[in-house]
């Protein structure tokens, strides 16, 4: 049975025996008394009980999450698409990198310092790193790299790298009849291999940043003047479309969704718009949580970038989780962080 079954398996089941419903003993990886968990029980409560002020039918419970440094590993070292890039590049024998894809990636090893997720540079070597494969050859090239270890850890697959208290969180509000979608800046056919197999999420409800589609026969012509024939093949072009963070993950969410998120998950400030969005829902009470990376023996956390956060909570409304102070863990039992310096050091 694989994975992605044996949690849907595991979802109904709950469902059915009415587990994830009661508050009590729901999110049992999260420490009593922590703020973040006391809200969302009691938000659960109140928008899934017929006759409560703040119901929500099934139809509008719709969660949103981001997807690195929200569900997954973020810190060791960096984002899993840029690792991926960087064992495309340098480490897979089967492809030709440019001088300057090789340049880009080398520098990024040697320093240990990646380009940000804005840089020009940084989208162009990784879009261009994917031209004219087929989608599910791309999903199949990071199921076959997530099967590798999680660098900076001992006893976990990159694959496996999910936040074990933010799963519980999906599986939970799945059981209350909240639809779940992630949307980040991972490229979208990576980001929905990685889903699909930790969290049995369908393609669907999942959205990122976008690289072009072309067909193989395509030839640079416009796709008004060129129609897809029976034995064509769709290819990924090479080129950005669309960068799936701040106010473009507001813009894919009304376009893809088409009803306002009630709950918003997030990281960062990147993650700040979808936030935000949520919070403007006129129809129905809603919360948004953003997590901080605080935790230094069990991850590679930055207390102070953590509590930059905290503080941007405190003014926009955003609920804080402390990965510290409200998890009892993070990525299960069995796996340790490696011994060395912290992020914040």
């Amino acid at each position: 049975m694989t994975m992605r079954n044996l949690l849907k398996l595991l979802a109904a089941a709950a469902l059915l025996a009415g587990c994830a419903t009661r508050p009590d003993g729901a999110l049992s990886l999260w420490r009593d008394g922590a703020p973040a968990k006391a809200a969302l029980l009691d938000y659960v409560v109140a928008v899934t009980t017929a006759g409560s002020p703040d119901y929500i039918p099934p139809s509008d419970r719709i969660a949103v999450f981001d997807f690195d440094g929200t569900l997954f590993c973020e810190t060791a070292p960096t984002y899993l698409d840029w690792m991926l890039y960087d064992h495309r590049v340098l480490d897979d024998p089967d492809f030709s990198a440019s001088d300057e894809q090789k340049a880009v990636a080398r520098a990024a090893r040697a320093t240990g310092r990646w380009p940000g997720l804005d840089n020009p540079v940084r989208e162009r070597v990784m879009a261009a790193a994917w031209r004219g494969v087929e989608p599910d050859a791309a999903a199949d090239a990071l199921r076959a790299f997530a099967a590798g270890p999680q660098p900076g850890f001992a006893g976990m697959k990159r694959g496996e790298a999910f936040y074990r208290p933010m799963v519980e969180v999906v599986r939970f509000l799945e059981a209350n009849g909240f639809l779940v979608y992630v949307c980040s800046g991972t490229e979208r056919f990576v980001l929905r291999a990685i889903v699909g197999e930790g969290l049995a999420l369908p393609p669907r409800q999942v959205i990122g940043t976008d690289y072009a589609l072309v067909a193989a026969a395509q030839d640079g012509r416009d796709g008004l003047a060129f129609t897809y024939g029976t034995n064509d093949v769709l290819v990924l072009g090479g080129t950005l479309a669309v960068k799936n963070l701040q106010m473009n993950k507001v813009s894919a969410l009304a376009r893809e969704i088409g009803v306002r998120p009630v709950l918003a998950f997030g990281n960062s400030f990147s993650d700040a718009s979808m936030l935000n969005y949520a919070l403007q829902n006129r129809r129905y009470r809603s919360l948004g949580f953003m997590l901080l990376c605080d935790d230094t023996v069990r991850e590679y956390g930055n207390p102070a970038k953590a509590e930059a956060m905290r503080a941007a909570c405190a003014v926009h409304g955003w609920i804080p989780v402390s990965m510290r102070d409200d998890w009892t863990t993070i990525y299960g039992p069995g796996v340790t962080r490696d011994p060395g310096p912290s992020a914040a050091e």
